[in-house]
Order: C-alpha cells, then structure tokens, then sequence
C-alpha cells in the first residue's frame, strides 16, 4: 500500500511511490525503503504543508510524520563531464513521465499511483516479468555510475533469471571506451562494490563490468587474474578470475550481506596475477605477492581500515590455514597473533570464514568440507581462554609475564589440538 498525500498539500498535486519499492514489490521482495515523487507542488506548498527540506542539489523533504523521502518531479540535463555534471530542473509543471524518465533502468521507472494504479511509461513491468535489465533511453551514457550501478543490479538480480540486455551492455561498452569511468571519484565506486558485495552473487558483478570492458578501469588488479591459469588437481576451473567468481559467490553464501567479508574473499587472490609467467601454472608465493595490490586496491578506492586489514590478512595467510593440521602449536599461536587474533577476536572467524569460501569456492567443490574453519575456531577459542590474571597473581610480570602468557597458550592449543578422545 502506497501512503496517502498529507491533506495539507493542495489538492491538485499527486503524490506517487517510485522506484525500488514499486520494483521489489513486483517482483514479491521484502520491502525496503520506500521514496516518492510529488508532481505539481512548489518548495513553498512542501514546506507549508510540514515537510521538512533535506535536499541541497534538489528539493527533497521528509515526510513530518513518517520521515520518508518526498522529491519533487524533476528532469535533469547533461552539463559537464562525469556523474556530477547535470543542471536539476525542478518545477510544478514537471511530469511524472518526465520525472521517471530520468531514471536509469526500466525497472527503476515504475510509478504506483496513491489508489494502486501503477504508471510505466518504459516498459518496466514487462521487463520485470521477462527477467530483462535494460536502460530506458540514449540518456543512459551521460552518467558514468550507471555502468556500475547496472553490474550491481546484476549481482542482486541474475540469482532471480535476469540478463542485461544487449542494447544496453553495448552503450555500457561504449562510455567504458570512452574513458568516462575516470571521472567516478572513488567513494561512489566503494559503495557500488560495497552493496555489489552484499548481494547474492558479487560474481555477477564482476563478469558484467568484464563484458562491459568496464573491470579494467575499475578493478584493474581483479581484470588481471583472468586468463591466469591454476593447477587443475587444486582448481577444476583452471582460470583464476573464474576461480575469483566462484569464491565471491560462495563468500555470500557463507556470509550474507557481509562486504566485509566479501571485500576480503576478493582480494585473497591477487597475487596469481603477478606470478612469473615461466612457473605457471603454479604460484608460490603469491600469498605475499598480493599484499601490495591489495593495499593499492584499498587506498585507491578508499576503503574503509577494517575491510583493508581483514583483507591483507587473508591475502597473507589463507595458505596456512589451508595447512593448519600441519602447523605446529606455536605457529599457530603466532599466527593468532600476527592478525592481533586476541585484541581482535572476530578477526580470526572472519579469515576462517574467508578461507572456507576460498577452498569451496572452486568447479564442483561447492559442497566440499572444511574443516580447518572449525579447527581454527576451536584453537582460537582454547587460547582466548588462558587468563592473564591466572598468570599475574603467580607473581609474573614485566618480559616474563609475556612469556608465560604465550607458553600457556600455546599448551592450551596444543590440548585443543589433540584428537577428541572416543
């Protein structure tokens, strides 16, 4: 149900739900957060009606009693170079139609009247019901963003059947050609990997850039593990990009909705992509020889601290913990360490978590186990319960103290690690 206009506003504006809501609602999705077009009301007839104004580049209110997104109609026209270079027209004689036509994808451009009356203009519906992302108009390649924004609609709809329609991929190509995607700032680009991330399948993501010619520009560290080949006895897929894919969807899988997460599980890897060409396929050392990339990746696109430590750390160490049986007890305590494991807690879930997806995310071992995840789990838990007060109230303390401290632990990871007894 589609909320009613507030009785304050003059009775000849129509207020209409748009966008996403109207999408996901079609599509039978749980609700998000729902945003409205008002058409032919001023600035003035919002404010006078109790609508507070939040918008700085165009009118938008909040609703004075649910705090929900009001904008009034506007079109917009192209004035300069990049996602930022348009002149906003906001206006009471400003239609609905042109209004959504502004919008990047039919989908997107679905109207809900306040009786129930759905206005689609573009074909939305119809798109919806083919399972089709498609752009509405020529419009489409005066915004850089949307390339990214239709790779991140792919990663949250292909699980649903939809394809990126041909038309659309092609004016995709052509603005990636262009060079347009250098004028994005790299904030916007973090928060469309971000939510690209969170989605059921990043994989999607990146193969719709990739098509586009898009991923080179915008994640040129991933663009290079394509074509790299793998051992075929470790990698069934061959292809370390495609390796890439499959580890990002199983990262969702395990971890829904976690970019955090997700940012790590695609970073793990890219060291295969600085391999010496005369030792392929194998890649030894290429743990540390992804550092660096992804330290660049990160501070490229400014991602946040704690996603770049938590990838760095998985990049550096998913070989050991793939070998963890094989780790005696003190490197195993030292390992714990070097990821600050026991001021960071989380922090050593979170690598067994990505490890996991980087083990199962390969060609037909989807369903394969691990159990180094619940092993790790289990030896960090055994250590994170050695008290230090145990050990202070003994008298140690100073260099001693630290000493004491890891020998006891490292015992406790040693009785965790002993065969359960029958």
């Amino acid at each position: 149900m589609t909320a009613a206009a507030p009785a304050r506003l003059p009775a000849h504006v129509r207020t209409y739900l748009v966008g996403g809501a109207v999408r996901d609602a079609l599509l039978g999705l749980p609700p998000g957060d729902r945003d409205f077009v008002v058409v032919g009301a001023t600035v003035q007839d919002m404010r006078a009606a109790g609508f507070r104004q939040v918008g700085r580049d165009f009118p938008v209110f909040l609703h004075p009693d649910s705090g929900e997104e009001y904008a009034l109609a506007r079109t917009e026209r192209k004035s300069g170079r990049g996602y930022t270079g348009f002149t906003v027209h906001a206006d009471p004689a400003v239609t609905l139609e042109q209004d959504l036509a502004r919008r990047d994808f039919t989908i997107n451009a679905i109207a809900r009247a306040e009786d129930g009356t759905l206005v689609d203009p573009f074909g939305g519906a119809r798109d919806l019901q083919a399972r089709v992302l498609r752009h509405i108009g020529p419009a489409f390649v005066e915004d850089p963003l949307r390339v990214l924004r239709a790779a991140r609609f792919m990663a949250r709809l292909a699980p649903l059947g939809f394809r990126l329609a041909a038309d659309t991929l092609a004016l995709m190509r052509q603005m990636a050609d262009g060079g347009e995607l250098a004028a994005l700032v790299p904030e916007r680009v973090w928060q469309e990997l971000a939510k690209a991330l969170r989605s059921a399948s990043p994989a999607a993501f990146l193969r719709t850039l990739r098509a586009a010619g898009a991923l080179r520009a915008v994640l040129p560290e991933v663009d290079a593990l394509y074509g790299v080949p793998q051992r075929a006895e470790y990698h069934p897929e061959i292809d370390a990009g495609l390796h890439q894919e499959l580890v990002c969807d199983m990262a969702a899988h395990l971890a829904p909705g976690d970019d955090l997460i997700g940012f790590a599980a695609l970073c793990h890897d890219l060291g295969k992509a600085l391999t010496p060409a005369d030792v392929l396929p194998r890649h030894l050392m290429h743990e540390m020889r992804g550092v660096a990339p992804t330290i660049a990746l990160s501070q490229r696109l400014k991602v946040p601290n704690e996603h770049r430590e938590l990838a760095v750390l998985c990049c550096r160490e998913h070989l050991n913990i793939h070998r963890l049986t094989e780790l005696r007890p003190a490197t195993v305590h030292d390992l714990i360490a070097r990821c600050d494991g026991f001021r960071k807690p989380a922090r050593i879930d979170h690598l067994a978590t990505v490890c996991e997806a980087d083990a199962r995310g390969r060609a037909g071992r989807a369903e394969a186990a691990y159990p180094q995840a619940a092993l790790l789990r289990r030896l960090h838990a055994a250590a994170l319960a050695v008290r230090g007060e145990a050990i202070a109230a003994q008298g140690v303390s100073g260099p001693a103290f630290g000493q004491a401290l890891r020998h006891a632990r490292i015992a406790a990871i040693a009785a965790a690690s002993a065969p359960e007894q029958a």
